[in-house]
């Protein structure tokens, strides 16, 4: 797809203003209600979809089938990421009215951050054709890496700095208590940084960390740099009002790492037959149709299986206690 640096400067003008709308929507800390989550979540993937429409009706078939496979990976892939948020929430006490503002401060600097890498990559794919095998590679083993998280007993229940955050917070001085949503204060003279900074670094960061099994799935759907950087814009900014809808059914979505990784080995299956093909190997290639066919079919089946084991999963405790009562327990009219 032959993008324009006009094209480019209209899209990132465009994003900016849905950004600075959102904030101005966000600017009054507040709890967010089920209600309005649903209205804006709504909202962002109907914009992805005229997005997406726009491609399909300018560009043809092929960009609109790249840009809404690679939107509905990263946009899988991001559900996950919202696990680790709810840990940073709890760590770091955001008391809910703030807790927007953290999101959307925390997912725009993971959206600049997620530009730089998808430049990167797209220059080191287009000077390295091998980078595919590699790609290819490390999606299957972290694939693989899910599965076997899933499958183990141990889950992750407390969140651990990186060493960024680490290193920020040793060497700027910060109060211990928030201040509405203020990023510095002046206290004894003295200028210091608020926990609700912090809290917004680490958002941001660790998202950063999700990118680097993120970034070479959607380059196994697509090479153009223009749809990746587009579809993991929507997706990333359509998170917080995800965070707040979906934020108490994440518990029930037990088998969503199953999902997740059997689309990262399908797509590190696809990236290292394209690079077969691109070695001069006659493989056959997997195309967007069946791409972003196996992708829904997997998030559905996911879907529904988790939410029927979380429906029959309250009811087991109670069989099991059942089951533990005396059979020969006596009865309440036994004589004397």
């Amino acid at each position: 797809m032959d993008v324009s640096l006009s094209l480019w400067a209209l899209t990132i003008a465009g994003l900016c203003a849905l950004i600075a709308a959102d904030f101005v929507i966000g600017r009054t800390p507040h709890d967010v209600s089920v209600r309005e989550a649903g209205i804006w979540t709504v909202v962002w993937v109907v914009l992805a979809g005229l997005f997406g429409l726009g491609l399909l009706f300018f560009s043809g078939g092929k960009p609109a089938g790249e840009f809404f496979a690679g939107y509905v990976t990263e946009k899988s892939l991001s559900v996950d990421n919202l696990f680790v948020f709810v840990l940073i929430m709890g760590k770091f006490a955001v008391p809910s009215r703030y807790q927007q503002r953290v999101l959307l401060v925390g997912v725009l600097i993971a959206l600049v951050l997620r530009a730089v890498f998808i430049a990167a990559g797209a220059t080191v794919l287009a000077a390295f054709s091998w980078v595919f095998f590699l790609f290819g590679a490390f999606l299957i083993w972290t694939a693989w890496k899910l599965i076997k998280e899933a499958r183990s007993d141990e889950q992750e229940t407390d969140y651990e700095e990186n060493r960024l955050l680490k290193a920020v917070e040793r060497r700027v001085p910060s109060t211990d208590r928030y201040h509405g949503t203020r990023l510095f204060v002046r206290e004894n003279g003295k200028r210091l940084m608020t926990p609700m900074l912090v809290v917004m670094l680490a958002i941001g960061t660790t998202d950063v960390l999700f990118a680097l099994d993120s970034i070479p799935a959607i380059f196994g759907l697509t090479q153009d740099p223009y749809i990746v950087f587009t579809a993991n814009a929507f997706a990333l900014m359509g998170l917080r009002q995800l965070y707040f809808l979906i934020g108490g059914l994440l518990k029930k979505l037990v088998h969503l790492s199953y999902g997740l990784s059997v689309i990262l080995g399908f797509i590190g299956v696809k990236l290292v037959l394209h690079a077969l093909h691109e070695s001069g190997v006659h493989v056959p290639e997997i195309s967007i149709p069946v791409s972003l066919g196996v992708i829904v079919a997997v998030l559905a089946v996911t879907t529904a299986t988790s939410l029927v084991a979380a429906r029959r999963a309250p009811a087991a405790p109670e069989a099991e206690e059942r089951a533990q009562e005396p059979k020969d327990a006596p009865t309440s009219d036994t004589r004397v």
